[in-house]
């Protein structure tokens, strides 16, 4: 295609400034969990955009922070954010209208970007919460960037300005995914990542955080002609058996809940009906464990 326009363009920035927000309000789905707790998104996830002009491919990467030595899941986090750099085209550094100070995890940013020889355009988010000029002067003494804009993905403001910028940092090309592809992911970590939500939207602070999902079982009708009903058997990992009662809930009314809604959004995602079969297993210091991380997808850089 003449003139076409296909690349791929890396989010970055701190936990919570709104990168899984940008990415679902310009693809106009919920491609990305949201939630205001920290590590929220866990794997660099490539979520698509289309429109006639281009193809673009948005990395969304985990919240850059400094993690503890000890922290294995912590430093898999932030190299997975660095490693989505390396086959990117551009860079999205992402900021909120409301900051007036840098922070460490600013500058861990700042530090991550100046090693790569990539245009780096600053997005300050929240727009319709505070007035951006702060954070353009704030941020605009650490480097030099292709660009600056604001935006709100909340209320869609600046999402047509922050794409049309976007077109000139690309590269002209056909298409890499039919245009009806949102997520370059499989359905069985979509389910997974569907799950994980509703944990951390039903669970209070400290419990998120100590789960993960693990897919056990994924039996789809396609798969198995005889079946009616695509048939998920999943286990929420949680460190200690304090926790596993806490995700269980008092007559199992938490862990009922947490399947009940996460049905709902799995039936949405794939269009079928759906048996989700949901199991809480207590596996000790699981983040800090190098066999079980890789298990659950987070391998170690």
């Amino acid at each position: 295609m003449s003139g076409f326009k296909c690349g791929v363009v890396a989010l970055l920035g701190r936990p919570n400034v709104g990168k899984s927000s940008l990415v679902n309000a310009l693809l106009k789905a919920r491609v990305a969990i949201v939630s205001p707790k920290p590590q929220t998104t866990r794997n660099a996830v490539r979520c698509i955009y289309n429109d006639e002009r281009a193809q673009i491919v948005f990395t969304d990467t985990p919240g850059l922070y400094l993690p503890k030595e000890k922290d294995k899941l912590g430093r898999f986090l932030v190299g997975s954010a660095a490693e989505a750099l390396k086959d990117a085209d551009a860079v999205c550094w992402l900021v909120e209208a409301g900051d007036k100070k840098l922070t460490p995890e600013d500058l861990e940013a700042a530090r991550v970007l100046s090693e790569v020889k990539l245009p780096v355009v600053l997005v300050v988010n929240k727009a319709d919460a505070a007035d951006p000029a702060e954070a353009f002067r704030l941020y605009g003494g650490l480097r030099a960037f292709t660009g600056q804009l604001a935006v709100s993905a909340k209320l869609r403001r600046g999402l047509d300005a922050l794409i049309d910028l976007l077109l000139t940092l690309l590269p002209e090309g056909d298409p890499w995914y039919d245009p009806d592809v949102l997520m370059d992911s499989t359905e069985r970590f979509m389910a997974a990542e569907a799950i994980r939500g509703k944990v951390l939207s039903l669970l209070r602070d400290e419990i998120p955080h100590c789960t993960a999902v693990e897919i056990e079982e994924y039996k789809s009708p396609e798969e198995y002609p005889g079946r009616k009903r695509l048939y998920i058997r999943a286990s929420l990992v949680v460190e200690t058996e304090g926790q596993k009662a806490i995700v269980i809930g008092a007559g199992g009314k938490m862990i009922k809940r947490i399947g009940r809604s996460a049905r709902a959004e799995i039936e949405e995602l794939t269009g079928l009906p759906v048996y989700l079969d949901l199991w809480v297993k207590v596996s000790p210091h699981w983040r800090q464990t190098d066999p079980v991380l890789r298990r659950l997808g987070y391998g170690m850089q």
